[in-house]
């Protein structure tokens, strides 16, 4: 039976910064990438990366600039809530959007540049011990990360509960000709109809944009729904490559326990319940499990504490602004506030695509607004 130090299930975004930060923080060690599909390979997503997640791939050694190549430069960001409330401004960075079948590739050839393996292989079985995890019963490992999404076999594995309706959201994405106006501008535009509900528009820099639409499971929408959705929120868009997806938000994370098996990205429900974004969040719990994968026996409570330390403030402040925009008023005072302020509008786009907090500034705004 073979034996590596670390597995990592899921070849992604999460799973390629967990192989490369295992290598990194111990350059000898044995690392394999499992995955199902060949790659490149399509991965439904709206394709948005935000500055703050090639931050952490720029910690791990990636090329940004390659990992980004090709594609567009998005300096605008529009945001229209419930109530119709619009604001656009520059953010105070640029994002990116890149294919997610061009950036999963890339991210995983920069993981094996830095000395992982790469295996195709589905994943059945991981049975864990005190002091090895063993896989599939052909492979043994000190640890094995969790990579696989949102419906990880690894989560299962371990035991750990999906999340309820109320903590999953349901989205659908193709792609289209950029819609007039929105070249250079990404759009998230919310509306009070089923409620809480959005549509983006991203574009590609190639003539295409990505754009879908999402809204929660317990909602009991289907893919007529959806598409119902994407047509009221982006008129006349004519979408092709229409893919629907299950996105675990935060708000129904699991606790991470202390033994062999950590989860990263969408298997420990790690999606932004303010607006679906998963990438930042997957790159750095990806950075975080590798790292602590390879530091001795209870690499899971190591990983829980970093993870805590990291992220435990604004994940309590994002499901707080979560609990908060059930009321369609709420989101508009926010908006209004955003548009009279470019720093309330940055610290709107921090906490709904990266790691940002709920400020002072941007409560004592909203609440004016409210008034």
């Amino acid at each position: 039976m073979e034996h590596w130090d670390v597995v990592v299930v899921g070849g992604g975004p999460a799973g390629a910064a967990a192989a490369t930060a295992a290598r990194r923080a111990r350059p000898g060690a044995r690392v394999l990438v499992l995955d199902r599909s060949r790659f490149p390979r399509d991965k439904v997503c709206g394709d948005g990366i935000a500055p703050e997640a090639l931050d952490v791939l720029a910690e791990l050694g990636f090329d940004t600039e390659f990992l980004t190549e090709g594609y567009a430069v998005v300096p605008r960001l529009r945001l229209r809530s419930p109530g119709g409330t619009t604001v656009e401004r520059v953010m105070h960075r640029p994002a990116r959007v890149v294919p997610r079948a061009v950036l999963d590739s890339r991210l995983l050839s920069g993981a094996l540049a830095a000395g992982a393996e790469f295996r195709r292989h589905v994943v059945r079985r991981v049975e864990v011990h005190p002091a090895h995890v063993e896989v599939d019963r052909s492979l043994t490992a000190g640890a094995v990360i969790g990579a696989d999404g949102a419906e990880s076999v690894v989560r299962r594995a371990l035991g750990t509960a999906p999340n309820r309706p109320h903590q999953i959201a349901i989205a659908i994405r193709g792609y289209a000709p950029v819609p007039a106006g929105l070249e250079r501008v990404q759009l998230i535009a919310t509306t009070e109809q089923r409620w809480p509900a959005y549509a983006w528009s991203f574009p590609l820099g190639d003539g295409r944009a990505n754009v879908g639409y999402g809204e929660l499971v317990s909602g009991d929408v289907d893919r007529a729904g959806l598409l119902a959705g994407l047509d009221r929120l982006l008129p006349g868009v004519a979408a092709e490559q229409l893919r629907a997806h299950r996105l675990p938000l935060s708000t129904g994370r699991p606790r991470q326990p202390d033994g062999r098996v950590l989860l990263a990205g969408d298997a420990a429900s790690l999606i932004n319940p303010l607006t679906g974004e998963g990438i930042f969040y997957a790159v750095l719990s990806g950075a975080l499990a590798g790292a602590a994968a390879v530091e001795g026996a209870t690499p899971g409570a190591a990983y829980r504490r970093a993870l805590r330390l990291r992220l435990g403030r604004h994940l309590r402040h994002s499901s707080t602004a979560s609990w908060a925009s059930r009321w369609p008023q709420v989101m508009d005072a926010v908006f209004r506030a955003a548009a009279d302020d470019q720093r309330v509008f940055d610290d709107v786009v921090e906490l709904g695509l990266a790691d940002g907090r709920l400020t002072a500034r941007t409560l004592t705004a909203a609440a004016r607004r409210l008034r």
